[in-house]
C-alpha cells in the first residue's frame, strides 16, 4: 500500500504545474510576446501603439467569439469573411450619399442599416445553421458553400463595386471614441462580456458545451442538440454582420473583396486561444487573447519591418503548433 502511494506521488505533484499550464499558458504565451517585442521595438508600449492594437484586433475579436461558439459545438464556420463582405454593402447602401451606389430614398437613418446588416448576418448563419442541423451536411460543406454564395451576392449587390461617401452617424461606429477608447474596441468589449455570460452563466452555455463534449449524451439528457446548433451558427453569422459594418464604418466606403481570408484569422484565434477542434472545450478568454496574440504579432512584425509574407508563414505555425497540443492534450486525459 505504502508502496503505491509512493509511485503515485509525483504524478500528484506534477498535476498542479501541468494544470497551471493548461489554464494559463495562454496567458503566459501572451505576455512573454509582449516582453520580447517591448524590447524589440521602443515604439510597441506607446499608447498610441498599444490603441493601434486593440483598434486592429476588434473585428477579428468579434469574428473569433462568434467562431467559438461554433467550434464549441463541434462545427466551423467558413464563411464569415464572405459574410462580413455582404452584410458591409448592404448596409452601406442604405448610408451612402452616393447617388448610384445607394437604394432609391436613401440615405436612411442610421439604426436602419444596423439593423439591415445584422439581419443579413442573421439570414447566412440561419441558413447554414438548418443545413448543418436539419440534414445533417459537413459544417465543412455547409459554410464553404455559404463562403461562396455570399462572395457571389456581394458581387451582384453592388455591382463589383464599392460603396463610398457613407454617413457621419454610420461611421461613427469605426472612428468614433468614448472617453478615448476607439469605438470598435467598446463593442469588442461588450460582445465579450456579453458572450462570456451567455457561455458560463445561462443553461445556453452549459448546452453548448454539452453538445460539444458528447452530442449523443446531450440528446439522451433531454437537450435540443438541433436547436443549439442552429443558434450557434445564427449567433456566429449575426456577429460576422457587425463585424462587416464595423469594417465599412472604419474604411469609409464598403468593399466587395472586404472580408478575403478573415475566417483563417479567426479560427486561428480560437485555437491559439485553446478551444479544442473536438469540441466542448474551451473559453472565451482563451479567444480574446488569442485574438490579441495575433494582433500583437502582427504590429510587432511590422514595427520590426518584417515583411507581411513571413507573418502568414508564422500564422500557420502557430495553428498548426495549436492545434498539436491540443491534440496531445486530448491523447494525455
Amino acid at each position: 500500500m505504502s508502496t503505491t502511494e509512493t509511485k503515485a506521488s509525483p504524478i500528484k505533484a506534477g498535476a498542479p504545474r501541468r494544470v497551471i499550464l493548461q489554464e494559463y499558458g495562454i496567458f503566459i504565451a501572451f505576455l512573454i510576446l509582449v516582453v520580447l517585442l517591448a524590447f524589440s521595438n521602443e515604439y510597441f508600449l506607446t499608447t498610441g501603439n498599444i490603441s493601434n492594437v486593440l483598434l486592429q484586433t476588434s473585428i477579428n475579436g468579434v469574428l473569433a467569439i462568434g467562431m467559438t461558439f461554433v467550434i464549441l459545438t463541434r462545427g466551423i464556420d467558413l464563411s464569415v469573411g464572405s459574410v462580413v463582405a455582404l452584410s458591409g454593402i448592404v448596409a452601406a447602401s442604405l448610408v451612402t450619399t452616393s447617388s448610384t451606389a445607394g437604394v432609391a430614398g436613401g440615405p436612411f437613418p442610421f439604426p436602419v442599416a444596423l439593423a439591415a446588416g445584422l439581419l443579413v448576418g442573421i439570414v447566412c448563419g440561419s441558413i447554414v445553421g438548418v443545413i448543418v442541423s436539419r440534414f445533417s451536411v459537413p459544417a465543412f460543406v455547409a459554410t464553404l458553400g455559404m463562403l461562396s454564395a455570399a462572395r457571389g451576392m456581394t458581387l451582384i449587390y453592388g455591382g463589383g463595386k464599392p460603396v463610398p461617401a457613407l454617413t457621419p452617424e454610420f461611421r461613427s461606429i469605426g472612428t468614433a471614441n468614448l472617453f478615448g477608447i476607439p469605438m470598435p474596441v467598446i463593442i469588442l468589449v461588450v460582445v465579450f462580456a456579453v458572450s462570456w455570460w451567455l457561455l458560463t452563466r445561462t443553461r445556453f452555455g452549459r448546452y453548448i458545451y454539452a453538445v460539444g463534449g458528447n452530442p449523443h449524451a446531450a440528446k439522451t439528457s433531454g437537450i435540443n442538440v438541433s436547436r443549439i446548433r442552429l443558434l450557434v451558427y445564427v449567433i456566429s453569422g449575426a456577429l460576422s454582420g457587425l463585424a462587416g459594418m464595423i469594417l465599412s464604418a472604419r474604411t469609409g466606403s464598403a468593399l466587395p473583396q472586404a472580408g478575403i481570408a478573415y475566417e483563417l484569422d479567426a479560427i486561428a484565434a480560437v485555437v491559439i486561444g485553446g478551444t479544442s477542434l473536438s469540441g466542448g472545450v474551451g473559453r472565451i478568454t482563451g479567444t480574446l487573447i488569442g485574438a490579441l496574440i495575433i494582433g500583437v504579432m502582427n504590429n510587432g512584425l511590422d514595427l520590426m519591418g518584417i515583411q507581411s509574407y513571413y507573418q502568414q508563414v508564422l500564422k500557420g505555425v502557430l495553428i498548426v503548433g495549436a492545434v498539436m497540443l491540443d491534440q496531445k492534450r486530448n491523447q494525455t486525459f
